[in-house]
């Protein structure tokens, strides 16, 4: 982790030629002080962007289809064109603006980076606070269905000491946190970012929560903080066979062997995008970077695969929350930048214990990627609340949000 320090004692800025240097000089604790701070921010695009991207949805050239192939192939062509006209013409991009103002945004620099994040306090005193990390293709956006009930329980039905301060940040090169302009940024060094985004925040004690990448981020932290992590929070449990174990499968029910070896037949097949993104990030993005269309294709399809829906993703998502997400990855153009998330993920070393000891609760969603035996993921973290959901996908706050919201509340009650 690279660090930060102010090592002169002034800083000359705003001189133009002939000027007096000395009158631009900035003590070092201010300048110091100005990249601790905690700055509210407010989301508004130019109107210059949201036009631009008009124009290049209308422009658009799509492929040609095998005939009859559905979503066989990747998006399906029927379903990308009634996206698009919608994008293009019925997507109120104001009325979502209006919507994430809703919420407390801020910034923060932190490691040379400006760090986005939500910080919604609740209205009840003590409230536990409680670290959501987002994950590809997601972002923030994900909770938005689930910050009003986690925030102020009352409100939503529910009792007062379930409340919690909710923090989600944009990982960094996602949304409208900075774009790390180095190699190295790795889920290790985002981990560090926010962790010490919550002691800036003044948070010893909190709760820790992620799917996808945030799963891995979160987990890096419980690990390395065990101290403050109260306990950890899973709708995505990364973890293979215990080492060290002649006969890994032994004592494993059927039904979860079964269970786990389907979602590893299912998954074969759909990881090309992980491929790329791992090994090519910046080819992929001058495509997707250019074009909005190319854009929402390649998140629609993993969004289409991922989610618990018989019937098509439209049964949980609406257009407006899928385009909401997408909108925020163009008009950010953080589309290369997030995707190197893999990239790094391949060449950063791990570290931490093999062991992690915080509490940790699992909720395992039956379309998840991935459905590890619960005695694999014993031996990797300290189990105390396994749940096997009766439905529900990889975006579990946004497509399963009263099953996510009750499984959060009811493992953090016995840890508060």
């Amino acid at each position: 982790m690279r660090l930060l320090f102010v090592v002169v004692l002034f800083v000359v800025i705003g001189c133009g030629p002939g000027e007096n240097p000395s009158a631009g000089l900035v003590p070092a604790a201010t300048v110091a002080a100005s990249l601790t701070e905690v700055r509210p921010f407010e989301v508004h695009i130019p109107e210059s962007v949201l036009d631009d991207l008009r124009t290049r949805l209308q422009r658009t050239r799509f492929p040609d289809e095998i005939v009859g192939a559905d979503w066989d192939y990747g998006t399906n062509l029927a379903y990308q064109r009634e996206l698009i006209e919608y994008w293009s013409n019925e997507f109120d991009r104001r009325a979502q603006e209006q919507l994430i103002n809703e919420l407390d945004h801020f910034k923060t620099n932190i490691d040379g980076l400006d760090i986005h994040f939500i910080h919604q306090r609740s209205p009840v005193e003590g409230a536990t606070p409680l670290l959501i990390s987002h994950g590809w293709p997601g972002s923030f956006l994900e909770f938005m269905k689930v910050i009003g009930p986690l925030t102020d329980p009352v409100a939503y039905g529910g009792n007062a000491e379930d409340a919690f301060h909710v923090i989600i940040p944009s990982i960094p090169g996602f949304g409208f946190s900075d774009k790390p302009s180095e190699r190295g940024y790795g889920p290790a060094q985002m981990a560090d970012i926010f962790a010490m985004l919550m002691a800036r925040l003044g948070y010893d004690r909190y709760g820790a929560q992620g799917g996808d990448w945030g799963s891995i981020i979160t987990q890096r932290i419980a690990a390395e903080h065990p101290d403050r992590v109260i306990g950890l929070h899973l709708n995505f449990v990364t973890v293979g066979p215990p080492q060290g174990v002649s006969d890994p499968e032994a004592d494993i029910p059927t039904a979860e062997l079964e269970r786990m070896r389907e979602r590893q037949a299912f998954w074969a097949p759909e990881q090309g995008y992980s491929a790329i993104q791992g090994t090519k990030p910046q080819t992929l993005g001058y495509a997707l970077n250019d074009s909005p269309a190319g854009q929402a294709a390649w998140i629609i399809d993993k969004v289409h695969v991922l989610c618990d829906c018989p019937g098509g993703h439209e049964d949980k998502f609406t257009k407006d929350e899928l385009l909401a997400n997408i909108t925020l990855y163009w008009v950010t153009e953080t589309t290369t930048s997030a995707s190197r998330i893999y990239f790094e993920s391949r060449r950063t070393p791990g570290r931490g214990p093999t062991y992690i000891e915080v509490p940790t609760g699992a909720a395992l969603f039956p379309n998840e990627i991935a459905l590890p035996p619960r005695k694999w993921a014993e031996a990797r973290y300290n189990i105390v609340r396994w749940t096997e959901m009766p439905r529900g996908g990889h975006f579990a706050a946004l497509e399963e949000p009263d099953l996510y919201i009750e499984d959060v509340r009811a493992f953090f009650a016995g840890l508060r």
